[in-house]
């Protein structure tokens, strides 16, 4: 094992054994977390947005749908692999190139000035931080602000939260190390694809990450983003292929819902991770909701020469179930050459016998499918062809 895997396997030992619950072991020190809530079934009766409060922002602890599934290896494994999700990059890990990508990250940061100086001062500015460019070669600039921003910050919120109401004695440093994980991980396995210097890691690990956290760790921030935004984790259901080593069916995902003035029911939806799609979304009075959207995603990144990458983009599209903000099923479709449609269903959505977990279907481009399953108890899945 090269030394960056094994460095996030032991990383990733310690989040697995530091979020065991801890609750009687809290002494005097510890973060005051709120009591844990009762057990909800998809049928409760939605949560009035006001009853959402500090500690309480992005993790709430809904036993089914996408909230079920959220814990600290889920969000490594989806984030940290989501450059696998490109159609010109193997799914295979055994095929990731670990240590050719993080001497490549490390190159690029050991210097930040001189990576820069080869794009070009000029261009690093209007291509990764400031959203003023409106071609797609210049505007690397918006997964910086929708993924790294914004999810990234959420996501931080939402880790500390996590860590909280499972009993961590240091829930904030818990999900520092989660984050710090997941972001090093993502620049090291995208970097593992590239030939020469680039500016993405540093726009993402000096600037927006950080930025993100910071951002985030305002109370004012993370309610707006809650309960007017109605931010939330719909990161699908990651799993590994044991007879080929393939990462299927992972990635990062979020949902943002801003409601029309003057009407109780719906709201203006958008869905985004590598993609982004925008559409509108319908609230029943039950809490459960039916959003569909149509956009563009990402097929494959594109190095454009002087440390500088672009995004090939797709037509893309989804319809959407939840309830109470927690995904329960999604049919999502892209114009590229791995999946060609992808249908997950999360645990609470099919039980049987009191039994349930999350199925997935994928159509795979060219013929053939995957299948998979995700229990509740395992941060990651299994899958394989059909």
């Amino acid at each position: 094992m090269s030394r960056p895997a094994a460095i996030v396997t032991t990383i990733c030992l310690a989040l697995a054994i530091g979020s065991a619950p801890a609750r009687a072991a809290a002494g005097a020190d510890s973060v005051a977390t709120p009591p844990p809530r009762a057990a909800a079934s998809p049928h409760d009766v939605a949560r009035s947005p006001d009853t959402t409060g500090p500690g309480r922002w992005f993790y709430s602890g809904l036993p089914y749908g996408s909230e079920a599934l959220i814990h600290p290896l889920r969000l490594v494994f989806n984030g940290g692999f989501g450059a696998l999700q490109f159609d010109n990059r193997s799914n295979r890990l055994g095929e990731v190139g670990f240590r050719r990508g993080w001497t490549r990250l490390r190159d690029d940061l050991r210097a930040p000035g001189r990576t820069i100086a080869v794009e070009g001062w000029g261009d690093f500015f209007t291509s990764e931080m400031l959203p003023v460019a409106v071609n797609r070669k210049h505007a690397q600039y918006w997964p910086n602000y929708t993924l790294h921003l914004i999810g990234g910050g959420m996501s931080s919120v939402m880790m500390r939260e996590w860590f909280q109401q499972h009993g961590s004695r240091h829930p904030a440093l818990a999900a520092g190390l989660t984050m710090t994980t997941y972001y090093v991980l993502n620049e090291t396995v995208e970097a593992g694809g590239r030939n020469g210097p680039s500016t993405d890691a540093i726009a993402d690990l000096l600037v927006f990450d950080p930025a993100g956290a910071w951002l985030f760790s305002h109370e004012g921030v993370a309610g707006f983003f809650s309960r007017r935004m109605h931010l939330r984790d719909w990161s699908s259901q990651p799993a590994i292929d044991p007879a080929t080593g393939a990462v299927e069916n992972n990635g990062q995902n979020f949902s943002i819902k801003v409601a029309i003035p003057r009407s109780e029911h719906w709201s203006v939806f958008y869905y985004f991770g590598n993609h982004g799609e925008a559409g509108f979304s319908y609230r029943r009075s039950n809490g459960s909701a039916f959003s569909a959207g149509a956009g563009m995603s990402a097929r494959e990144l594109i190095d454009l020469g002087r440390g500088s990458q672009t995004a090939a983009l797709v037509p893309s599209g989804g319809v959407f179930y939840d309830r109470n903000g927690s995904l329960l099923v999604s049919v999502t479709t892209a114009k590229n050459s791995r999946y060609g449609l992808r249908v997950n269903a999360y645990p609470g959505w099919i039980r049987v016998r009191g039994l349930t977990a999350g199925l997935f279907l994928l159509q795979v481009r060219g013929g053939g499918a995957v299948a998979g399953i995700h229990l509740l108890q395992a941060p990651v899945g299994l899958a394989g062809r059909l």
